[in-house]
C-alpha cells in the first residue's frame, strides 16, 4: 500500500489479484477495481507525480496503470519467471525497477512498457528489496544470497563488484540522503556501510549487536545510522569514524522490531515485542521520558509524523496508537478496528492521516484525532467486544451483527479496506441508560 505524493489517494495491492485506489477524502473507491493480474499483488508505488501506479504480482509481471482512468498504462512488463516481490518507480518517473523471486533485477521504461536493457543477473537466490538511489543513476539491491549489489541504470551493469561481507540474509538496504552511502542489516549480526562509488565497503562492519538486525535507517542529514536488534537493543553509528555514537540504547525487554529517525534527526523511535515504545534522545543517548506503555502485545511498526510531533505504533495487540513526543502521553484512545496484527503504519505525507495494514487483510485510513475530541457515547473511548459497542465506563450501548462486524467503521477512521460489509453508524441521535427516559417523555409531552 502507499499514498500518492499529493496525500489524495492510497493504492492497495491485495491477495485478490486486484489493485484499488481510494479517494482519502470521502473514503469512497476510485473508479473500478484494476483488474488484470493473475497472481496475489505483493508490491505497488505511485510514480513522483501521481499520475500513475506500478505494481508487482505473484503472475510474474508488472504492470502500469493510469490514476485518473483506472486503464493499464501500456502492455503488462513481463520478462521475470517467478513472483515479482518489490518495485519502485525512479526519481524522475521515467523508469521502474523491479525485484523478483527469479534471481534478477529489471529495469523498465514507462512510456514504451519496454525492458530497458537486458536483466541485471548476478544475484543467487531471491532479491527482496530493491531502491533507486536519490539521483536515480544507481539501483541498489538485497539479497538472500547474503549480498549487496548496486547496478548503474544506463548501462546495465553491475556497478563494481558485489558488496559481500555479510554472512547471512540481507533483509533491509538503503541509501543516504545523498546518494553516496549504502546501509544494510543482516542476520549475520552487523550492520555495515557501503560506498556507492566504490563500491568498498565504507569502514568496518559496524559490530555490537549480539542478534539479528532487524532494522537499519540514515538520519535525515546522513550523519548517522540507527539499528535496532533481536538483542533488545538499539545502537545509534557514526557514518564517517564507523563507531558505535554513544553507549548502546537499552531499555527494552524484547527484540527491537523497528526504529526510525525523527525528520529533525534529534530522535529515535523504537518498538519491541516487550509491548512497548521509546523514544530516546540521539545526542545524549538517553531515554526521552518514560516507555510508552499501553500495547498489549508486540510493537510491530514504529514512525514519525512529518512534523516530528507524533509517533504513531501497530501491534499485535490488533490496536494503532499515537503518542505525543513531547508528554510521552497517548494521544486520545487506541485506534481499534482491526481483526489482526498490525504489521505496518504510515503517516500521510500531510500528516494529517494515518494509514494501518493488518493480517486481517484490511487496510485502514485514520484521521488524527484532536486533542479535544468529545467523549460521545459512541466515540473515541468506546470499544467493541464479543460484537457489543460499550460505552467510556464498558456498559453496554448496542450490539452489531457478526456479519457486519469486521467492516465497522471505529472513530476517527476514513476509508476501510478489505472484502467485508462497510457499515457506518449514526449515532447522532442514540440515548442509553437512563437517559432513554427523556425520549419516553419527550413523545409523552407531544402526545397530550
Amino acid at each position: 500500500m502507499a499514498f500518492s505524493p499529493d496525500s489524495r489517494w492510497i493504492v492497495f495491492g491485495s491477495y485478490d489479484k486486484t489493485v484499488r485506489i481510494w479517494d482519502v477524502e470521502t473514503g469512497k473507491q476510485h473508479g473500478p477495481s484494476l483488474e488484470g493480474h493473475d497472481g496475489a499483488v505483493h508490491s505497488v508505488a505511485f510514480s513522483p507525480d501521481g499520475r500513475r501506479i506500478v505494481s508487482g504480482s505473484n503472475d510474474y509481471t508488472v504492470r502500469i496503470w493510469d490514476v485518473e482512468t483506472g486503464k493499464q498504462h501500456g502492455p503488462s512488463l513481463e520478462g521475470h519467471d517467478c513472483y515479482v516481490k518489490s518495485v519502485a518507480f525512479s526519481p524522475d518517473g521515467r523508469r521502474i525497477v523491479s525485484g523478483s523471486d527469479d534471481y534478477t533485477v529489471r529495469i523498465w521504461d514507462v512510456e514504451t512498457g519496454k525492458q530497458h536493457g537486458p536483466s541485471l543477473e548476478g544475484h543467487d537466490y531471491l532479491v527482496q528489496s530493491v531502491a533507486f538511489s536519490p539521483d536515480g543513476r544507481w539501483i541498489v539491491s538485497g539479497s538472500h544470497d547474503k549480498t549487496v549489489r548496486i547496478w548503474d541504470v544506463q548501462t546495465g551493469k553491475q556497478h563494481g563488484p558485489s558488496l559481500e561481507g555479510h554472512d547471512g540474509a540481507v533483509h533491509s538496504v538503503a541509501f543516504s540522503p545523498d546518494g553516496r552511502l549504502i546501509v544494510s542489516g543482516s542476520d549475520d549480526y552487523t550492520v555495515r556501510i557501503w560506498d556507492v562509488e566504490t563500491g568498498k565497503q565504507h569502514g568496518p562492519s559496524l559490530e555490537g549487536h549480539n542478534d539479528r538486525v532487524r532494522s537499519v535507517a540514515f538520519s535525515p542529514d546522513g550523519r548517522r545510522i540507527v539499528s535496532g536488534s533481536s538483542d533488545k537493543t538499539v545502537r545509534i553509528w557514526d557514518v564517517e569514524t564507523g563507531q558505535q555514537h554513544g553507549p548502546s540504547l537499552e531499555g527494552h525487554n524484547g527484540w527491537v522490531l523497528s526504529v526510525a529517525f525523527s525528520p529533525d534527526g534529534r530522535r529515535i523511535v523504537s518498538g519491541s515485542d516487550d509491548e512497548t515504545v521509546r523514544i530516546w534522545d540521539v545526542e545524549t543517548g538517553q531515554q526521552h521520558r518514560p516507555s510508552l506503555e499501553g500495547h498489549d502485545n508486540w510493537v510491530l511498526s514504529v514512525a514519525f509524523s512529518p512534523d516530528g510531533r507524533w509517533i504513531v505504533s501497530g501491534s499485535h495487540d490488533k490496536t494503532v496508537r499515537i503518542w505525543d513526543v513531547e508528554t510521552g502521553q497517548q494521544h486520545g484512545s487506541s485506534l481499534e478496528g482491526h481483526d489482526g496484527s498490525v504489521l505496518s503504519v504510515a503517516f500521510s505525507p500531510d500528516g494529517r492521516r494515518i494509514v494501518s495494514g493488518s493480517d486481517d487483510n484490511t487496510v485502514r485510513i485514520w484521521d488524527l484525532p484532536h486533542a479535544n475530541s468529545l467523549d460521545m457515547s459512541f466515540g473515541e473511548r468506546s470499544r467493541m467486544f464479543d460484537g457489543w459497542i460499550r460505552g467510556p465506563n464498558s456498559e453496554r450501548l448496542f450490539w452489531v451483527a457478526p456479519h457486519l462486524q469486521r467492516g465497522l467503521f471505529p472513530p476517527f477512521q476514513t476509508l476501510f479496506i478489505g472484502r467485508y460489509i462497510q457499515t457506518r453508524l449514526d449515532v447522532s441521535k442514540l440515548v442509553h441508560g437512563e437517559a432513554w427516559m427523556s425520549v419516553r417523555g419527550d413523545r409523552t409531552e407531544g402526545s397530550t
